[in-house]
């Protein structure tokens, strides 16, 4: 599996067919679907707590017309992504987790503590800052082509009902740089 993409809201719940309208807030849930997720939308009217079998679930709002469309990360949903890809064994999820890893750090909100080795391959011991967790994160040597890839799609899944997602990872470098509090850095 190459490609994470996940399509856009569709602007309808999926429970009551009924429309999501501008301004509207709303779940998105996403469910395994072989290699890849499938997305299904549900009006606050028709949600009572994710449905059996949801991978993860998020809150947002179909954005007005109007509005200049915004880059938003939560970070509780980046946080609970992170955890539920921690014993994936699946390449491309592998890959997935190590670049969110890096964002997490980017956030302050992993720290990195050390650099361990099993046989031929490294792991990068990291703390969640919010809980004091310890994880295990696969260092899978990206090559810039795949990094940015990977990069891109994380993009896509968090933000592909927000309008295009930065092209490159450095592009979301700039952006997250955007973000920060004057003295951060």
């Amino acid at each position: 599996m190459d490609n994470w993409e996940i399509a856009r809201s569709s602007g309808v719940c999926a429970l009551s067919g009924q429309p999501i309208e501008e301004g509207e807030e709303y779940y998105v849930v996403l469910f395994e679907d072989g290699e890849t997720f499938r997305r299904a939308d549900y009006s606050l009217e028709r949600w009572t707590g994710p449905p059996e079998g949801a991978f993860c679930h998020f809150k947002s709002k179909i954005p007005s017309k109007e509005q200049k469309k915004k880059l938003l990360v939560d970070d509780d949903l980046l946080i609970n992504f992170f955890l539920r890809l921690a014993n994936e064994t699946d390449v491309s999820r592998l890959h997935f987790r190590f670049v969110l890893g890096l964002i997490l750090m980017r956030k302050r909100i992993l720290r990195y503590q050390q650099t361990k080795h099993d046989g031929n391959r490294e792991y990068w011991q990291m703390r969640l800052v919010k809980d004091q967790s310890l994880h295990q994160v696969l260092n899978p040597q990206l090559t810039d082509d795949q990094h940015e890839g990977v990069s891109r799609q994380l993009g896509a899944i968090l933000h592909g009902d927000m309008g295009e997602f930065a092209d490159t990872a450095e592009e979301w470098a700039e952006q997250t740089d955007e973000r920060e509090e004057p003295g951060d850095a």
